[in-house]
């Protein structure tokens, strides 16, 4: 017998808030993992963390929850409404998980939770060979789910589509061929720009808890708020939701750059303030989730680089930075900013400059569409990136750890994600542009620090709508149009004045 429609939806939000409850234990046990965990919990973290991906994906999958997502279906919800969106959402979610064996989930979580330790190890090692194993099946196991879930017109589409809702590799490589050739025209007067700033200009000594101080005041600033989270030190930066009012961030630190730390920081809070944004009354519903990774990592962009790298914020921030560290005394806040803007080819992607930040995307993103395509085998990676990165910026890679096992996110199975990092710079200049055509002033308002106006314009046309559109959806409710690669490319070429 089925359900009154009011008491059908209100039992289908019960069902989701009991599985999300399941999903933030995942989450903080992964965050444990990547911080405080101890090496030798590593075996049976990994059984915890597949049953209960596992466990979660059942339930989420059962005939009763789709029976409850149908009666939901047909009590003719707007589809503007709260409900109706949950409710096609969810039905969507549905339709694509029952494609997928829950002894797959468990088997992905399970072998990803290991490959991350692997490649942590590896990568202090230097050495491929004790990730390849790991990296293989985790290759095998997302074409495999791609091959459960058929969505794409290939494989990588289909693994790139839960990251960034109908997107392609074919469109994409038309884009980043358009990007590349912009952006490559005036690459050779940034470089020649760059030589009279020294590349050592900053380097000295920055105790790491001064780093920690002067990281929290800024994040502080631009609004993360540290009741509702925190930051910890961990091999590779991010950001993850425990909750609705629990959002962690990480960083690394270097004492001879207190730079890596400070756009780390910069970087998640930006994911953070998305995620205290989302609407929390509907946390673990659609309504209170992002709408794409292109868009989150739009936040965290805008905010390392539209905010950080200004001549604007080093005049406002130097005489705190000057306070914690005290040797930058002899700069001035435009020597910094000039600093943090010169280009130069690098190994680090997490430490490119901006002008050359999308082409590493774009190296990876060719790399790992072979991979999962079969036209690339993991044994080859090493030698396969080196050529590649070689053609791309001239240099020769040293050893794997500034090479192919720099990043995490193949060790977690996140084949698909590298574009979205693109497709955030391209989502943050548009976004940027829309909000100074809105706030004139706005400006003047971040050169006094108040970053409220910033914040507020990011909640109501962002964080607020949660997943009720796509991606591009969204884009065009916020801006008027598509994400469109041109005040990306137009911005990257006006940051040679402040070269000049």
């Amino acid at each position: 017998m089925s359900q009154s429609p009011s008491l059908a939806y209100t039992t289908l939000v019960q069902k989701c808030n009991e599985l999300t409850f399941i999903h933030s234990a995942n989450s903080a046990l992964h965050w444990d993992q990547e911080t405080y965990m101890p090496p030798k919990a590593l075996d049976y973290r990994s059984r915890q963390l597949a049953f209960l991906s596992g466990w979660a994906h059942k339930e989420f999958t059962s005939v009763t929850t789709g029976n409850l997502i149908s009666e939901c279906e047909q009590a003719g919800f707007s589809p503007d409404s709260v409900e109706g969106v949950n409710t096609r959402q969810l039905r969507h979610s549905y339709n694509k998980q029952t494609k997928i064996p829950s002894s797959l989930v468990e088997e992905m979580s399970q072998a990803s939770t290991l490959a991350r330790s692997a490649w942590v190890d590896a990568r202090a090692k230097r050495d491929f060979a004790l990730f390849l194993p790991h990296l293989g099946k985790l290759i095998t196991l997302s074409q495999k789910m791609a091959d459960y879930l058929g969505t794409g017109s290939c494989r990588y589409d289909t693994l790139m589509d839960e990251y960034e809702e109908g997107e392609s590799a074919a469109r994409l490589r038309s884009v980043f061929a358009e990007f590349r050739k912009e952006v490559s025209a005036f690459l050779p007067e940034a470089f020649e720009l760059s030589k009279s700033i020294p590349g050592n200009l900053l380097e000295g000594y920055y105790p790491i808890e001064a780093q920690q101080k002067f990281n929290r005041d800024v994040a502080a600033a631009i609004g993360f708020d540290f009741e509702a989270g925190r930051i910890d030190t961990t091999a590779h930066p991010f950001c993850t939701e425990l909750g609705p009012r629990d959002c962690r961030l990480t960083t690394r630190y270097d004492e001879r750059n207190f730079l890596s730390s400070l756009y780390g920081v910069l970087h998640e809070a930006g994911h953070g303030l998305y995620n205290l944004g989302l609407p929390e009354e509907q946390y673990g519903l659609p309504a209170g989730t992002y709408s794409s990774l292109g868009i989150h990592e739009s936040q965290s962009r805008l905010w390392e680089n539209h905010i950080g790298r200004t001549r604007e914020f080093w005049s406002l921030w130097h005489e705190k930075a000057v306070h914690y560290f005290p040797e930058l005394k002899r700069h001035s806040p435009d020597q910094i900013a000039r600093f943090v803007n010169r280009s130069e080819p690098s190994f680090i992607r997490v430490e490119a400059d901006e002008l050359t930040y999308d082409l590493h995307i774009i190296l990876r993103f060719e790399i790992e569409y072979r991979l999962i395509e079969g036209d690339l085998k993991a044994q080859d990676l090493p030698a396969f990136w080196n050529n590649e990165f070689e053609k791309s910026f001239g240099l020769k890679v040293p050893d794997d750890s500034q090479g192919c096992l720099q990043d995490i996110h193949w060790s977690m199975g996140g084949f698909g994600y590298f574009p979205t990092y693109t497709l955030g710079n391209m989502n943050a200049a548009q976004l940027m542009r829309k909000a100074h055509l809105d706030h004139p002033h706005l400006n003047e308002e971040l050169a006094r620090g108040r970053y409220t106006p910033l914040l507020d314009w990011l909640r109501t046309h962002i964080h607020s709508k949660g997943k009720r559109f796509s991606p591009q959806e969204l884009m065009k409710s916020a801006t008027g149009e598509a994400t469109n690669p041109h005040y990306h490319i137009t911005r990257l070429k006006k940051k040679l004045d402040l070269l000049k």
